[in-house]
């Protein structure tokens, strides 16, 4: 029958009922199936009392003889009671059995029209785990098959091609597992043209084969059970089907019924029965590592022989342990790493091992034959045999074997190995084959934690839980993901390891650079790879395009189109979401045009277009609306010739030039622009298309903040069944709230702040509440921002809370898995309108999806959109004195005070000084000294004294001495701080003008080794502390005053200005600096930046000689000539094309390849020439700087 619903009571006016069970179904009565139920395979819930009645629907039903009820818990007060009853209908079946050399072929009436759409239904049970279930091919060698192999369907579909002989690969589709386990299984198989639609069991697949043909063109029959081979109706190819097929249609058409029949269209090949017999063997399921089977052995008989099939998913596990007789020795069978050993130890013998087979924890039946005589020991796997000699010893049997584990209380099995797991058939201990219902029934042997009569195994890879291209690999118990190389972490492969925009990267403090970024989050999109450009304010995403750098086209025919296609490191679907996530997108288009128009005149038709992401054309150029067909010149008014809306447009027999920036960023990005002319002579254009730039998150700082207790904003039912994941950012000054909760009927989920110091996850699936908390030794109520990341999924729950440890708990084995919702989503309260949350939320997304919180913080009460106080989170990232400044949308750093530039105030200002080259600082009134100034110079009235000051600065040098820096001051005090000729570090601080200065000498090193050295030095009144490269220290203490009165100028490099110093001071003056400089500040001064930042050197800086600015010094040696380092321009960047006055344009995208050739081999030879003066230059410094060492080291002490 059909068997649709069960329902259960306790027993009548007792205390007796079962409150947990499991369904078993049959069709013979000797191997048995659980029913699982869809979200779990774990037992039935029963009765709670003796007269309730428990219905169960079952979806989907399922046809049997034979049911079984076996109780798993009951009533501890009671015994086990049980009344049930079963809900079914009638089933029909018409049943073929085909013994492996048998198959039937069905031939269409030629005479019918073959119909648009074929559908096959049937059931099979197999009885091997390989053969050909249907196969219908047509004249190219295009067919549709469907096949078992290794206990998996595998559909083939090859439309072919009718007007080629060769084939077309196929299009396979490999669904189930496990389908040899001698039960019913469905199939149903639509085809309509090259759409199929395919159902195994409940689980349906769509998919359409590749092909050039609508039809697939077979031929006329179709054959079941195998493969015919032309020239013989008993001649096959493949794997024949070894089983039973049931209620087999094509078409509506009972093929069993026409076979019984022996009707004409059905040949019948072979030995095809009409009645499914039933399987002899008897599985037995090995549950725990602790099952075990006891059974009588070959006592005293002189071999061992031992034969049985198994299958699991262990790779390690101990399968046969015995005893030989009167404790002469042992051997055991198991397996390790997917291999199996058999070992046998004698008395007084070495231990002897032999291993066979790969991979035999694939799930497969596997059969194992193994034997041990007094001169050899084998064993047979699979039909693959090892034997090892032995020396001649007799071997006896003992009296008893035990599969998988041993009793608990037995000392026979004494080793470190785990019970098997898996099943077990037809088990043969020397030529007695063994019968498990006995075992069953008590009458032969013992066993514990067995399960007789059916094999439980379970794939639990099929359908596979882990997302985004993780590998699923399992053991019995559970199954794992290996996530390596997905760009995706966590127990199933879900959660993203990447940043989702590069606004994200640049609040973690990162600097320009190529990152891989993930839109979506654990989204279906991957991660893919952009340049992230920091700069101070914005973080701009720019996305390279892999068409031309420059787009020629001049000279062709009217009416002719000339197109250039772009695609982009990144998928369209992945452009999408970055376009929309983004506040603001833009892509540069630089045109040079001679002779040639975007439109024919003033509102004509258009000549010119682009594509975008759409693939739909657009027609109007620059920030202009959609279709105005005006450059960015014609809406300013600034066209060189004001009837046209581009400078293009006017036709000039010259070179002009438009700039045009697409910002409709719902259009972009740019994939495809054409051009065509009128065919004036002489007609040229050329553009290059710069790459996609786009600024902003929108979710990353969409925020919402919550100022009553009663106040949240309401979602739709958030849609998590089997995987959740949960991220945003929250700040608050309160104890305790929850931020999020959603309910369903038993089921809920919900993140709150628990207490001051603990974030907590919670949920329910069905198992009971589950909860992760985070426990920090700091509080969370410090009205500072912390990110939180949760997950739930079938094998467990994760949260993070900032970068504290991760909290992981596992789920229980074989418990519910499904979260079924159906409340509206809360965040910041619940629907009690208790324990709600005061505070800030923002950037919350669940499953990747951002929520958008100012958007419905706007219309509800309670609530306000946005957050402020960004500052106390992210004002670490400024550096170097920079300030934080606060943003609707995050931070800016303010560098005004700092010697360094760039998004966080940490890019060094720098200069490569020449030889001779000065550049003079003049502190004037009416300036005070300060931390944050953000004049070019300081200033500082002659009456200030300065009782604290500190320096900054980084240098690079290999010329000695030299000056590093210099102040000087109306009152005749000074400073300055230099490498004498031995490169040791001096500092001379005069405070005093009647008091000599105060000289010291730092000897950590030669400092002009022409590496990069970082110095600060602090003075606190007369006591001065010195740093060198962020390690060595020093503290000195001064004697010659403690306050630097009335400071006028700072100089850098050589000193242009008679100096009334300590001789030492003033040779180092005179020779100045050659070298690099880097991020000098002085106070709250920063010279070098101002000079080098104010747009060229005035009053009141002076630079006298070469100073040249550079992005950085290089941290390894070189000599003291100037040079510089440039950015690397951005690749298809668009930006200043050339030229912009009359003549030819700025590229020949035609030039010959020897002008490439001899441009390079110019380029070489001048690289070969300047490394070749350099050499020479530091020779030359190195001979000078040693003949002035052996002088001073004769006249003076440095």
């Amino acid at each position: 029958m059909k068997v649709t619903g069960v329902a259960t009571q306790g027993g009548y006016g007792s205390s007796d009922w079962v409150t947990s069970y499991l369904l078993m179904f049959s069709d013979g009565g000797r191997n048995w199936k659980q029913y699982r139920q869809e979200d779990s395979i774990s037992g039935f819930p029963g009765n709670t009392n003796a007269d309730s009645v428990v219905h169960h629907s079952l979806q989907p039903p399922f046809e049997a003889r034979f049911l079984r009820f076996l109780p798993l818990a009951w009533n501890p007060k009671g015994r086990i009671g049980m009344r049930v009853e079963v809900y079914g209908c009638a089933y029909r079946s018409e049943v073929a059995h085909f013994d492996g050399h048998s198959a039937l072929l069905y031939r269409f009436d030629e005479k019918s029209i073959r119909p648009n759409r074929d559908v096959i239904s049937l059931k099979f049970k197999a009885m091997q785990n390989n053969g050909i279930l249907f196969h219908r091919e047509g004249p190219h060698g295009n067919h549709i098959t469907l096949e078992l192999i290794k206990g998996q369907l595998v559909f083939y579909l090859n439309a072919g091609n009718a007007n080629l002989s060769s084939t077309k690969v196929p299009m396979t589709l490999t669904v189930g597992s496990l389908l040899d386990d001698q039960h019913w299984h469905t199939v149903v198989l639509q085809i309509f043209n090259t759409h199929v639609n395919f159902t195994l069991d409940k689980h349906i697949h769509h998919f359409r084969a590749k092909g050039e043909n609508a039809s697939l063109d077979l031929h006329l029959e179709i054959s079941f059970g195998g493969v015919p081979v032309p020239g013989g109706p008993l001649t096959f190819s493949h794997k024949m089907f070894h089983g039973c097929l049931e209620n087999l249609y094509y078409n509506g058409v009972d093929i069993i019924e026409l076979a019984k029949k022996h009707k004409p269209q059905i040949l019948i090949m072979g030995n095809v029965s009409f009645s499914c017999p039933q399987p002899q063997s008897v599985p037995m399921t090995f549950l725990s590592s602790r099952s075990y089977l006891s059974l009588p052995g070959n006592a005293e008989k002189d071999n061992i022989s031992v034969t049985f099939q198994f299958r699991t998913w262990n790779k390690l596990g101990q399968l046969l342990f015995g005893e030989l007789w009167h404790a002469s020795g042992s051997f055991i069978l198991f397996l390790k790493d997917g291999k199996l050993t058999l070992g046998l130890s004698q008395r007084g013998q070495s231990s002897k091992n032999i291993t066979a087979g790969a991979e035999m924890d694939d799930g497969q039946w596997h059969s194992v034959s193994l034997s041990a005589k007094w001169s050899h020991l084998s064993m047979v796997v699979d039909e693959h045999s090892v034997i090892q000699p032995l020396v001649p010893v007799p071997i006896h049997s003992g009296d008893t074997y035990y599969f998988g584990g041993c009793p608990h209380n037995s000392s026979a099995c004494e080793n470190s190995l785990r019970g098997f797991q898996g099943c077990l058939r037809l088990i043969s201990i020397g030529d007695k084959m063994v019968d498990p219902i006995k075992v069953q029934q008590g009458a032969l042997g013992s066993f514990s934690d067995l399960q007789i009569d059916s094999c439980g195994i379970t794939d639990r890879c099929l359908p596979s839980y882990c997302e985004h291209g993780g590998g699923c690999s399992q053991s019995w118990d559970t199954f794992s993901c290996d996530c390596v190389g997905t760009g995706y972490t966590g127990a199933t492969c879900h959660s993203s390891t990447h940043e989702q925009s590069c606004e994200a990267h640049k609040h973690r403090g990162s600097p320009s650079g190529l990152y891989s970024i993930d839109v979506d989050g654990s989204g279906p999109l991957g991660p893919f790879l952009v340049y992230c450009n920091m700069t101070a304010d914005a973080a701009w995403m720019v996305v390279q395009h892999s068409g031309p750098d420059v787009v020629t086209v001049r000279g062709w025919p009217q009416g002719r189109k000339r197109s250039a296609t772009f695609t982009y490191a990144a998928g369209a679907g992945q452009l999408r979401a970055a376009v929309h996530m983004a506040e603001r997108c833009e892509q540069r288009l630089a045109l040079r045009c001679h002779a040639t128009q975007l439109s024919d005149s003033p509102g004509g038709s258009p000549l010119s277009w682009w594509a975008g992401k759409t693939n739909k054309t657009h027609t109007y150029w620059g920030g202009s609306l959609p279709n105005a067909e005006k450059c960015t010149c014609g809406l300013e008014g600034s066209c060189t010739d004001s009837q046209y809306h581009c400078n293009c447009d006017a036709g000039q027999n010259e070179w002009t030039s438009d700039t045009i920036v697409l910002s409709q960023k719902e259009h972009l990005p740019v994939t495809q622009i054409v051009m065509k002319d009128t065919g004036q002579p002489h007609s040229q254009a050329a553009y290059t298309l710069g790459p996609l730039l786009c600024q902003g998150d929108k979710s990353f700082w969409n925020s919402a903040s919550f100022n009553t207790e009663t106040s949240y904003l309401h979602f739709p039912t958030f849609h998590g069944e089997l995987t959740a994941d949960v991220h945003f950012f929250f700040k608050t000054t309160v104890s305790s709230g929850v931020f999020m909760e959603n309910l369903g009927i038993t089921d809920f989920i919900r993140m709150e702040l628990r207490a001051p110091t603990e974030v907590t996850f919670s949920f329910d699936v069905g198992n009971g509440p589950f909860e992760v908390t985070v426990q920090s030794p700091t509080p969370f109520n410090d009205n500072r921002w912390h990110r939180v990341r949760a997950e739930r999924n079938v094998k467990g729950a994760s949260l993070q809370v900032d970068q504290l440890p991760q909290k992981i708990q596992p789920a229980p084995v074989d418990g519910h898995t499904r979260l079924q919702l159906n409340s509206q989503l809360f965040i910041g309260g619940t629907a009690s309108r208790q324990r709600g949350f005061l505070g800030c939320i923002r950037d919350l997304q669940l499953n990747g999806v951002a929520l958008d919180l100012e958007g419905r913080a706007t219309v509800t009460p309670g609530v306000e959109p946005g957050c402020s106080g960004h500052c106390s989170s992210y004002g670490h990232l400024c550096h170097n004195e920079g300030r934080c400044r606060e943003k609707h949308t995050g931070i800016e750093c303010d560098c005004a005070s700092s010697a360094f530039d760039g998004p966080f105030c940490s890019q060094e200002i720098s200069a490569y000084f020449d030889t001779g080259s000065s550049m003079t600082y003049n502190f004037q009134e009416p300036y005070t000294l300060r931390e944050n100034t953000t004049s070019w110079a300081s200033s500082l009235p002659r009456d200030v004294s300065l009782s604290s000051n500190s320096i900054t600065l980084s240098f690079q040098t290999t010329q000695t001495p030299s000056l590093l820096l210099y102040v000087s001051s109306f009152s005749e005090e000074y400073l300055s701080i230099f490498l004498a000729n031995n490169g040791s570090l001096q500092v001379r601080y005069k405070l005093d003008r009647h008091r000599d200065p105060d000289a010291f000498h730092f000897d950590f090193k030669n400092m002009a080794d022409g590496y990069l050295h970082r110095l600060k030095m602090h003075r606190k009144e007369a006591v001065v502390f010195v740093e060198v490269n962020q390690s060595t220290k020093r503290k000195v203490i001064l004697s010659s005053g403690t306050e630097f009165n009335a400071v006028k100028s700072l100089f850098l490099g050589k000193v242009l200005e008679p100096l009334d110093t300590d001789p030492d001071t003033q040779r180092a003056a005179a020779r100045g600096f050659t070298g690099c400089l880097s991020a000098v500040r002085f106070g709250g001064a920063a010279p070098l930046k101002e000079a080098l930042r104010s747009g060229g050197p005035g009053d009141p800086i002076f630079i006298r000689g070469r100073v040249n600015p550079a992005s950085g010094c290089t941290e390894g040696p070189r000599s003291g000539s100037p040079a510089r380092e440039l950015a690397p321009r951005l690749a298809g960047g668009a930006g200043h094309l050339g030229p912009t006055d009359e003549g030819e344009p700025f590229f020949n995208a035609d030039r010959s390849d020897s002008g490439v050739i001899g441009g390079v081999i110019a380029v070489v030879v001048f690289i070969v020439l300047f490394i070749t003066a350099i050499a020479l230059r530091i020779c030359q410094q190195r001979k000078s700087r040693k003949e002035n060492e052996s002088q001073v080291s004769r006249n003076e002490e440095c």
